[in-house]
């Protein structure tokens, strides 16, 4: 069932993603050549308690950090590591799941380190511009898979490769909830959308061929192909007057 959320839960949901995305401008200039994802996640765990947010992803099923860091061909979950080193020339994805007063949100960017190559500086900004247009079409009265096939349009033109093992999905009281929410399908299918929803949506793409698998670690997700991965996200709630974006500068819409 998809929950709608009420005024106490919006407001909750709506100062989560301020300091969510507080956190990310604070971390953004240490995301650099030198610094290990390990100590990354250590200064993001720092930045989370300094601003009275729970982290998530820590102790769920077993998983020891406040984030997920990864690198290059990693689309998600990467384990932040002592020995994973970022270089010059890397694409990092910081993706972190907090809570504020027992409401979720979700949020993840993807990190040029230096100056990259004009086709992968490129594919990331086709990721970002995913993310918009599939916020965009997030209306009351679309259906969920407009959001889905929105994204694949925009993904698919410029010939990159869109993740399907893994999905966006509902997000509030728990930080996984119904519906899921793909990066691809065809437009007009699944529940309508209505205002007080509140969704992750997610693109994960890739420079290559679409397919993944599951590294030894039993979390990191990598390309089969070894090909760049990029990995957006921003939490939304729906509403009358459109989409509204929780995890950016309040009153930001696309």
């Amino acid at each position: 069932m998809i929950t709608l959320k009420n005024s106490d839960a919006i407001k909750k949901m709506r100062e989560g993603g301020q300091r969510l995305a507080t956190v990310f401008d604070r971390i953004a200039p240490f995301v650099k050549p030198g610094i290990s994802s390990l100590a990354l996640d250590e200064m993001i765990e720092k930045q989370l308690q300094d601003l009275e947010l729970k982290a998530e992803a820590k102790g769920y099923h077993g998983y020891k950090h406040v984030s997920c860091i990864s690198f290059n061909d990693e689309v998600v979950h990467g384990i932040p590591a002592a020995h994973k080193i970022i270089q010059l020339g890397d694409l990092i994805k910081v993706d972190i799941c907090v809570s504020w007063h027992g409401y979720c949100v979700d949020m993840a960017r993807s990190f040029a380190v230096g100056v990259l190559s004009e086709k992968i500086q490129h594919f990331v900004h086709v990721a970002k511009e995913s993310l918009d247009a599939g916020i965009a079409a997030a209306q009351v009265g679309a259906c969920l898979s407009d959001i889905s096939a929105t994204i694949q349009q925009v993904v698919e033109q410029h010939r990159y490769g869109i993740v399907r093992n893994f999905a966006g999905h509902g997000i509030g009281v728990e930080m996984h909830e119904e519906p899921e929410i793909p990066n691809f399908g065809k437009f007009g299918k699944g529940p309508v959308l209505k205002a007080g929803m509140t969704l992750a949506i997610e693109p994960m793409i890739t420079v290559g061929d679409y397919r993944v698998y599951i590294a030894t670690d039993g979390w990191t997700v990598k390309t089969r192909d070894k090909s760049w991965a990029a990995h957006v996200e921003d939490t939304v709630l729906i509403t009358n007057e459109g989409p509204e974006i929780l995890t950016r500068p309040t009153g930001v819409r696309v």
